[in-house]
């Protein structure tokens, strides 16, 4: 089983910053991609940003310019860094790790519980 621990959330006033660690742990495991997603209260989830294997990065076009995505040498630990945070990006984000890609599409196998994020105006 791989376990995924979100850390680094809390509240930021708008323009501010906060990173966000996602650490995995558990048997060995090897991810095509780590992806970082958010839900707000009443709104569904969506996709943030993506780090896959190779080191291409990708973004939700709410957040490109603002978030980066990133990773420790040892592949365990992946980061979202936050900038010019706004109160629309208040949410709980959470990490997830996929195994594979099938149909063009990351199947995201393991997620973490989430950490909140609170922006205020």
């Amino acid at each position: 089983q791989v376990q995924l621990v979100e850390s680094g959330g809390g509240l930021v006033q708008a323009g501010g910053s906060l990173r966000l660690s996602c650490a995995a742990s558990g048997r060995t495991f090897v991810s095509v991609a780590m992806g970082w997603f958010r839900q707000a209260p009443g709104k569904e989830r969506e996709f943030v940003a993506r780090l896959t294997w190779s080191g291409g990065r990708t973004y939700a076009d709410s957040v490109k310019g603002r978030f980066t995505v990133s990773r420790e040498n040892a592949e365990t630990t992946v980061y979202l860094q936050m900038n010019a945070l706004k109160p629309e990006d208040t949410a709980v984000y959470q990490c997830a790790a996929a195994s594979r890609i099938t149909a063009g599409t990351y199947v995201y196998d393991y997620w973490g519980q989430g950490t909140q994020v609170t922006v205020s105006s």
